[in-house]
C-alpha cells in the first residue's frame, strides 16, 4: 500500500472499522471510501475529523464498485451484523453471507487484495481448540446464528477456485478499545465495567454455571483494537498466504483480571459483585477462548501486543475518562 492508493473500508462507521480508518489516516492514508449504514446518529462521532474521500450506503456500494472498475486498490471488509444475540439466521444470511460473497467477486473481478473481518465466534465451544487450521473449519460448531454465518462464510471462502489476488479472513477474538460508544449490550466488557464503576462502585460479572470454572475465572483472550488493525494492514500489505488467520493475543486472561485492570486504572480497590448469566445466552456461553497465533507469526507477523492491563489503561486514561474518540 502506498499513500495514494484507494483503499474501501466496509462497516466504517462501525467500532473497529472507525478505528481503522483513524489508524490508515495516522499512517498517510487518506484515500479511503468509507461505506455503512451511515443513518445511525450513535455512529456519526466515530468518524469526526476523519479524512476520507468518499461515504457511500452500503446497499449502494457494490453497484458502485461495479461502475467503477479498477478504481478501489485495496479492500478491507468490516461491515457485518456483529449482534450475538440476533437469532434470526436470516439477517446473518443478508449481511454476513450473500454481502460478503458479492465483495468477493467484486474483489475477484477487479483483482482488488481482500481482507475480511471473520470471528473466534466460529469456534463455538472449542471442542476442536482454536487453531486456524483450515483442516477443521467445516467441522466447527458455533453456538449462534452470528458465528454460524461467520463460518459458513470461512467455509465458502475456501471452497472457491476463482479469488481476489489475495485474501485473508481474520479471527477476531474480544476486541476492546476506542469507537464502541454506541454498541450497548454488544460494547466490551471493559467498557461496561467502568461504566458500571463510574455508576455504582462496583463491577457485576456473570457467576460461572460450569464447574470447571469458578466465578469471574471465565477465561478470554482479550486484544486491544490497535493490536487488531495493525495485524490487519500487517496482512494487506505483506499478503502472506491467504486464507484465514486468529486475531487475538495468544494469552487467555480471567474476567476478574480485567475487572481488577479497570479498578487499578482508576485508582480504586476492585469490587466485584457476581451474577447469573442471562438465561438467553447462558447455553450459549464460551467458558474459555484462547486464540493460537502460531500461524500469523510463521508468516513473519512479530509484533508484541498490549497486555491486558496495558491496554485497559490506555483505553480507560485516553478515551472513556474523557469520552473521547480515536
Amino acid at each position: 500500500m502506498n499513500n495514494n492508493d484507494i483503499i474501501a473500508i466496509t462497516g466504517a462507521a462501525g467500532f473497529i472499522g472507525s478505528y481503522l480508518v483513524g489508524y490508515l489516516n495516522s499512517k498517510g492514508y487518506n484515500h479511503l471510501i468509507l461505506v455503512d449504514d451511515f443513518s445511525h446518529p450513535a455512529k456519526q462521532p466515530n468518524l469526526e475529523g476523519k479524512k476520507f474521500l468518499e461515504q457511500i450506503d452500503r446497499n449502494e456500494f457494490i453497484d458502485w464498485c461495479n461502475r467503477k472498475p479498477g478504481y478501489i486498490q485495496y479492500m478491507f471488509h468490516l461491515g457485518a451484523r456483529t449482534d450475538t444475540t440476533e437469532m434470526d439466521y436470516a439477517v446473518h444470511v443478508k449481511w454476513n453471507l450473500d454481502y460478503s460473497k458479492a465483495i468477493w467477486a467484486v474483489c475477484t473481478q477487479q483483482q482488488i487484495p481482500l481482507v475480511y473481518a471473520s470471528s473466534a465466534a466460529t469456534y463455538g465451544n472449542g471442542e476442536l481448540g482454536y487453531k486456524d487450521d483450515h483442516k477443521i473449519v467445516s467441522q466447527l460448531k458455533p453456538l449462534n446464528p452470528y458465528g454460524v454465518s461467520k463460518n459458513e462464510f470461512d467455509i465458502w471462502a475456501l471452497a472457491q477456485d476463482t479469488m481476489p489476488p489475495f485474501w485473508a479472513g481474520v479471527k477476531f477474538f474480544n476486541v476492546y478499545g476506542p469507537n464502541e460508544y454506541h454498541k450497548g449490550r454488544m460494547a466490551s466488557v471493559i467498557f461496561h465495567a467502568y461504566n458500571q464503576i463510574k455508576e455504582t462502585g462496583a463491577v457485576k460479572l456473570f457467576r460461572s454455571h460450569n464447574p470447571n470454572y469458578r466465578d469471574g475465572e471465565q477465561l478470554r483472550d482479550f486484544i486491544y483494537v490497535q493490536d487488531v488493525l495493525s495485524i490487519c494492514t500487517w496482512l494487506m500489505q505483506q499478503q502472506p498466504e491467504n486464507g484465514l488467520y486468529n486475531c487475538g493475543t495468544g494469552r487467555a486472561r480471567t474476567f476478574k483480571d480485567l475487572a481488577t485492570a479497570v479498578f487499578n486504572s482508576l485508582g480504586l480497590p476492585a469490587n466485584i459483585i457476581f451474577v447469573d448469566t442471562p438465561a438467553d445466552i447462558r447455553d450459549k456461553y464460551q467458558y474459555f477462548t484462547e486464540a493460537d497465533m502460531h500461524k500469523l507469526k510463521a508468516a513473519g507477523y512479530s509484533n508484541d501486543f498490549h497486555s491486558l492491563e496495558d491496554g485497559i489503561k490506555d483505553y480507560v486514561a485516553n478515551y472513556l475518562a474523557t469520552h473521547s474518540y480515536y
